[in-house]
């Protein structure tokens, strides 16, 4: 993502991320009151763990802590944890304004769920996107129902498709969340998803691995041995599947998931990141392969 932001923008560029105090339907007990079998938002934000700051405060307090050495001056404020369009447009187009309001905030991404994008949000964030740089980030995870139920998510693929369609239609820039490494989910099964992808052309992508962290049910599934996480060399091998199939226009923001050590219960190896990287690399090295390798040609130009 770095590179990408480099050829758009001209100078490095990193994001800051903001806790805009939303919740989630699915914690609000709209849909749910537990939340996804795997969210636990202090252990993947660390704007969660800075309750009570204003949005402005905690760019200010993000930016001095991204600049630190004086090479990068330009960033993206990140709405991270919780479900970033679960309000009125009014509400968030005062939230969004506050944090684009930062001469140094090039653009926004907002992060949330696919059921939560009625049509004057979806008019909202392309209002704001005619004048900075946006993506809109759906958790999705899989588009497999099964996997769906499992993880508790509360909505269907198709959902997740009309999301996508209607975001595209006003030409936003669509960002998605995939978890790799579920049970019961194989190499095809991956592969239907990267497919699918590529066939609603998002712009982007993040990766996750399959991860426990403390408080979920999750965890409690994992220390009860109900759940086996994916070693990092069935994950490797599960991420370059995927990307094979991932057309070659889409950004790949993030190749694999982490948490702060103090909240992972498993695996370790996720916590080195770039060792992560650096395998998938290697392994698509090895097949002499790529990201979009076996997308056709008609649907990756």
């Amino acid at each position: 993502m770095g590179f990408f932001y480099r050829q758009r923008f001209g100078v490095p560029v990193r994001k800051i991320s903001l806790d805009a105090g939303l919740n989630c339907p699915n914690r609000d007990g709209t849909l749910g009151a537990d939340g996804c079998i795997f969210c636990d938002p202090a252990s993947f934000s660390p704007s969660r763990r800075l309750a009570g700051l204003t949005i402005s405060q905690q760019l200010e307090h993000g930016i001095e802590a991204a600049s630190a050495g004086g090479r990068v001056n330009r960033f993206v404020a990140y709405f991270q944890p919780g479900t970033n369009t679960y309000a009125s447009a009014d509400r968030l187009r005062a939230i969004y304004e506050e944090a684009l309001s930062h001469p140094q905030i090039v653009g926004i991404a907002i992060g949330t769920r696919p059921d939560c994008l009625p049509p004057p949000v979806l008019d909202l964030l392309a209002e704001l996107a005619e004048r900075t740089f946006l993506v809109l980030e759906i958790g999705l995870q899989s588009i497999h129902q099964r996997s769906l139920q499992w993880l508790g998510r509360g909505h269907d693929y198709h959902c997740f498709c009309r999301a996508v369609q209607q975001a595209n239609q006003r030409g936003l820039n669509v960002g998605v969340h995939v978890i790799l490494g579920l049970p019961e989910e194989s190499a095809e099964h991956v592969c239907a998803t990267a497919r699918e992808l590529t066939r609603l052309d998002v712009h982007s992508v993040k990766l996750h691995n399959l991860h426990a962290v403390r408080g979920t049910p999750l965890a409690e599934m994992v220390a009860a041995g109900q759940v086996r996480l994916p070693t990092m060399s069935e994950y490797v091998q599960l991420a370059a599947d995927f990307l094979e199939w991932l057309s070659p226009r889409c950004v790949v923001e993030r190749l694999s998931g982490d948490a702060p050590r103090q909240y992972l219960v498993a695996p370790d190896w996720c916590l080195d990141k770039s060792a992560v990287r650096l395998a998938i690399e290697a392994e698509l090295q090895r097949r002499n392969s790529r990201q979009g390798a076996r997308v056709p040609t008609s649907a990756s130009v």
